[in-house]
């Protein structure tokens, strides 16, 4: 590429958007973000009705994880971490491969309670998908990713091998839990 159209490209970047898409993305990020930092929060303090972290290892112990309370503290932490990622729009691809390895987790202790709500598992399916498709887009231009030079331009391979990476480390997990 020459300077002229580098320049051409950074100037497109700084301009503000002229259609819906990186506001769409700005509100799913957010909407998933904070409902991920609350369940999050909720499992390792007891914030916003969650249970706290000695019932929630007690359900993981229950759930047959060897180390409930590690477990517990790893999706706790896991939920908060990735959920800040994406409302910030930072690590977009790892934040959002956070939250889909640990709703396959979700999802694997509900199965077999049917699909729809309140013991399916719709609901995990829904954040999962968004979490995949947050990676594979990108953050948007509203995001902190899009003002590091490393992370600006959102790539489809970075995206997917994130999501190859949150389903193997959701894939070792339950692989621990037998």
């Amino acid at each position: 590429m020459t300077r002229a159209s580098d320049a051409q490209a950074e100037k497109a970047r700084r301009r503000p958007a002229t259609t819906g898409l990186d506001l769409g993305l700005l509100l799913l990020r957010l909407t998933i973000g904070v409902t991920m930092v609350g369940h999050g929060t909720g499992k390792l303090f007891g914030w916003f009705g969650g249970s706290g972290l000695d019932n929630t290892a007690a359900f993981f112990t229950s759930a047959g994880y060897p180390a409930g309370r590690a477990f517990a503290v790893v999706a706790g932490l896991t939920e908060t971490l990735g959920g800040i990622g994406l409302v910030l729009g930072l690590l977009t691809p790892l934040a959002a491969a956070a939250i889909l390895g640990t709703l396959i987790n979700a999802m694997a202790t509900r199965w077999g309670d049917g699909f729809f709500a309140p013991d399916g598992i719709e609901y995990e399916i829904l954040i999962a998908m968004v979490s995949v498709s947050l990676a594979l887009t990108g953050p948007g231009r509203h995001s902190v990713d899009a003002r590091l030079p490393v992370l600006r331009d959102n790539r489809l391979d970075v995206g997917a091998a994130a999501v190859a990476l949150g389903g193997a480390t959701a894939a070792i997990v339950l692989l621990i839990r037998g």
